[in-house]
């Protein structure tokens, strides 16, 4: 893609790959599951045409970052570790932050654990995680909606894995992106899909080419997910390392955007829990919620326009 770099910057004991564009503060973009660097193409191009310098990871695990085959290096520790040594890296104290998914929970973590590192924060689709302090997290998701719910599934090691390398790199992949289905989704033990979208596309929407699926299948059939499925593997070891900071409210100055199809913000109460107010108690600097209708959960590439210029005109005002 015109004008961005990449290279491989060694952090927190592993080689993690970079793509980056432009000169001036730095906007750092966190991707979700199961995505890349690439799913903020739109936005390296355009933010670092707005005088920001854009850095765009692959999270450990993924991409032509370094996968540790350990499911106990995937903790929040480690992620916000990764992270971390990335900005230091940079030359810089603070950065602008914008994630999605997997990478939106990380940011609430960096957000907890470093807010100095953070002067404002761009969140897509997954709203902060409070701690229950009584129940473990994937504890509390079985008890919602029951063994199927894919989190749940995706616990036992090797188990996802086999499923999806039976149906198929792209399928896996095409059938996730092109979910427009909101509420739980519901893994049934068997063919891998049902769960996400039964009713997926034969055509790919506008907003995501034969070449942009392309490019994710060739990375991911090179890496499998299992380094992706290791993130769900530590919900509950992660639940236990957040001990200390249950209660703590997120400072940092925040915007939340997500789309009322979105199959995160449909389920575990999160819709309730934005629009209800309790949201807005555990992050008081809480600036704007942006809820874009009929639009999924892969907001940053199905609406980059529209997100190109909430993150410019959030992060211009600081």
């Amino acid at each position: 893609m015109e004008g961005i770099k990449h290279r491989k910057i060694e952090v927190n004991g592993i080689n993690m790959h970079v793509a980056e564009k432009g000169q001036g503060p730095v906007v750092l973009f966190l991707h979700g599951f199961p995505e890349l660097w690439y799913s903020w193409r739109h936005q390296i191009q355009y933010i670092s045409s707005k005088g920001y310098h854009a850095v765009a990871p692959d999270l450990r695990g993924y991409g032509d970052t370094d996968a540790p085959s350990s499911i106990s290096s995937y903790t929040c520790f480690d992620i916000v570790g990764d992270i971390v040594a990335l900005i230091d890296s940079l030359g810089v104290d603070q950065v602008f932050l914008v994630a999605h998914d997997w990478g939106a929970l990380i940011g609430w973590y960096l957000c907890l654990f470093r807010p100095d590192r953070v002067k404002a924060y761009v969140c897509l689709s997954v709203p902060y995680l409070r701690r229950n302090p009584k129940v473990k997290t994937v504890d509390g998701m079985r008890a919602m909606y029951g063994d199927n719910y894919y989190i749940c599934r995706f616990q036992e090691p090797g188990e996802m894995e086999a499923q999806m390398a039976e149906a198929g790199t792209e399928y896996v992949l095409k059938n996730i992106l092109t979910s427009r289905k909101p509420g739980p989704p519901i893994l049934p033990e068997g063919k891998f899909g049902t769960g996400f979208d039964p009713d997926m596309p034969h055509t790919l929407p506008s907003w995501l080419t034969q070449e942009d699926l392309a490019y994710y299948v060739t990375k991911f059939q090179k890496t499998g997910f299992t380094g992706a499925l290791n993130y769900y593997r530590n919900f509950n070891r992660n639940w236990e390392l957040l001990a200390p900071w249950t209660g703590v409210k997120i400072k940092v100055p925040v915007i939340y955007i997500t789309g009322d199809l979105d199959s995160v913000y449909t389920s575990l109460g999160f819709e309730e829990y934005v629009q209800g107010g309790n949201f807005k108690k555990d992050v008081p600097n809480l600036e704007k919620v942006v809820v874009e209708k009929g639009v999924a959960h892969f907001i940053n590439e199905e609406t980059y326009n529209e997100i190109n210029n909430y993150i410019y005109n959030f992060i211009k005002k600081f």
